[in-house]
């Protein structure tokens, strides 16, 4: 949440030959130069630490040890040639299996979410929804040592000041004792714990929930889950209101120019022929004086959404709108509604996490070395896929989606 890819592009505040050393040099660099450039780097770091209060001693416990890890610039720079269409973005995220275990979740948590609700105003789908999405439930929370992570991109490639912000609020909340140095892990960018939190994030908004003296989103779901309430609350969620739900459109309704920012009442979206999805007016669910956007994902031929505050709110969290969509309609599963009711303008849907994992053990069989069946599609997997879609007779475009599955099942 709250990721880095949110900020404006930030300049070094520090000058001289560091900043205008080029990216790739900076990776071939000898492992020793490296190590050397990188204490350097973090004796210029110091003083600002201090300022930012850090004291020495804190400084040097939690620095001395750490190296840089160059392996993290190649992810800052990476920019992905595959663009995942908003049917398989979902797919994975709001499956069967994600929707049982937060059931799950939102019965084994009963009580703390109820009093979370009660305090912060957040329902508990929404909470539990971030949660599943953003670590698996406590599943995945990443394996990089913050401050190896954040100490690197600090002194290394683009946009040094606002990791450096981000690295000194890490050094605090060691400094602090809310969280020990071994289990400060998280995102190579930073973010940690059970929803994911960046270190400045954590400090305004994470809250001791149970009353233990720490603030701790690693190893306690209370101040985790109570924290994600609080960062939504502090953002503007509005309590007792909708995210958005599904509409229909009247045939040719121009959506040229419209969008999640561009809200208007709803009465104006019932003026130009708009309805619930299954009929209802509109005015039978919100009030007609609501401001609200309308978001088509894919264009009028796929499912379409009057979106209000609260949509905006789950947006701030990590600023994409296929991200927020797939939040709002996982905490709609969880409160018992079910798929959209529109199709998405495809004959060729996404696949599942159990069915991605599918598709990579029949790769794997097939003689592919595409690594472990995680379910992540990767570049080795797309190449794979991309394979025996030609090999089959398909469009060889390496997306991994329901005909290459089938195609495979009816042929392994």
């Amino acid at each position: 949440m709250a990721r880095y890819f949110q900020e404006k592009p930030a300049i070094s505040r520090f000058g001289g030959l560091l900043s205008l050393i080029p990216l790739f040099f900076c990776i071939s660099l000898p492992v020793q130069a490296q190590n050397t450039d990188f204490a350097a780097c973090l004796d210029r770091l110091q003083p600002e630490a201090q300022k930012a209060g850090i004291s020495s001693s804190s400084f040097r416990q939690f620095t001395d040890h750490i190296v840089p890890d160059m392996s993290i610039l190649e992810k800052l720079d990476y920019q992905p040639e595959f663009k995942q269409p908003i049917w398989d973005y979902l797919a994975a995220l709001v499956d069967e299996q994600r929707i049982q275990e937060g059931l799950q979740n939102l019965s084994l948590h009963k009580n703390t979410l109820a009093r979370i609700q009660e305090i912060y105003g957040v329902d508990p789908a929404t909470v539990v929804a971030v949660w599943g999405v953003e670590s698996n439930f406590g599943q995945t929370f990443g394996k990089y040592p913050l401050t190896q992570a954040l100490g690197t991109l600090s002194c290394y490639g683009r946009r040094q000041a606002f990791f450096q912000k981000e690295f000194f609020a890490a050094l605090r909340i060691l400094q602090s004792g809310d969280i020990t140095p071994e289990r400060l892990v998280g995102s190579w960018a930073g973010a940690f714990g059970h929803t994911q939190f960046m270190p400045t994030t954590f400090e305004r908004l994470a809250v001791d929930f149970d009353d233990d003296g720490q603030r701790d989103l690693m190893d306690n779901t209370e101040d985790a889950l109570a924290s994600t309430a609080n960062y939504l609350a502090k953002n503007g969620w509005r309590s007792g209101q909708p995210w958005g739900f599904e509409v229909k459109l009247p045939d040719n309704l121009s959506i040229a120019g419209e969008g999640r920012k561009k809200k208007r009442p709803v009465q104006t979206w019932i003026n130009k022929g708009l309805t619930a999805i299954n009929g209802q007016p509109l005015t039978n669910l919100v009030p007609a004086s609501m401001q609200a956007g309308l978001l088509t994902p894919a264009g009028a031929n796929g499912p379409a959404f009057l979106v209000f505050k609260n949509f905006d709110v789950i947006y701030s969290y990590n600023a994409a709108e296929s991200y927020a969509l797939a939040i709002a309609h996982l905490s709609d599963r969880l409160k018992g509604e079910g798929p959209f009711k529109k199709d998405w303008p495809t004959d060729d849907l996404g696949l599942s996490r159990t069915e991605r994992v599918t598709l990579q053990k029949i790769l794997l069989q097939k003689g592919y070395d595409i690594g472990e069946a995680d379910g992540l599609i990767g570049s080795k997997t797309r190449e794979a896929i991309k394979a025996e879609q030609t090999r089959l007779g398909l469009k060889a475009d390496g997306r991994a989606g329901q005909k290459i599955l089938r195609s495979l099942q009816q042929t392994n």
